[in-house]
């Protein structure tokens, strides 16, 4: 079942699959149906799973689960990473790479490899004040208050001198 992102709970699980690259309008134009139509079929053990998403940046599908009514069970976790890697497939994209980083780069956003951007706070290109995208956070509370954190305050900062 598809609900508005804002109706669900701080405590609603949270999925982020990072772009490799910014989206056309017209790559989104074609994924913002497919999404709500996965969204209002998905299911696990045949109870409807009340979801929501968000395009952020033209880079970032952000889905999440309000789990208080139904949670996700491995087969409906298995059907979102399936249709997830459909896009990839269909748009061109690399979703599920979780060893990249994306930063903000001055006013835009950037994309690199995780050992790129090891390379890079070793010659100091980024700092711990550097803003990171940290796709790690579990809810929706914690991605509406620490995905967008300086390097400092995520797991990034391991990688800061």
């Amino acid at each position: 079942m598809l609900v508005p992102f804002d109706s669900l709970p701080d405590e609603a699980r949270i999925w982020i699959y990072q772009a490799d690259r910014k989206m056309s309008e017209d790559e989104i134009g074609t994924i913002l149906p497919k999404l709500e139509e996965f969204l209002t079929q998905w299911t696990a053990h045949g109870a409807n799973l009340k979801a929501a998403f968000q395009m952020r940046y033209q880079r970032f599908i952000v889905i999440a689960l309000d789990e208080s009514q139904a949670s996700a069970s491995g087969c409906s976790i298995d059907a979102s990473v399936h249709f997830i890697q459909g896009l990839e497939q269909q748009m061109g994209l690399s979703l599920l790479d979780k060893l990249n980083v994306t930063y903000y780069n001055g006013p835009h956003i950037a994309h690199k490899s995780l050992a790129d951007f090891k390379k890079m706070a070793k010659n100091k290109s980024v700092s711990k004040n550097t803003i990171v995208f940290n796709n790690l956070v579990n809810t929706k509370g914690e991605f509406e208050e620490y995905w967008e954190v300086p390097a400092k305050d995520s797991w990034h900062a391991r990688f800061l001198a």
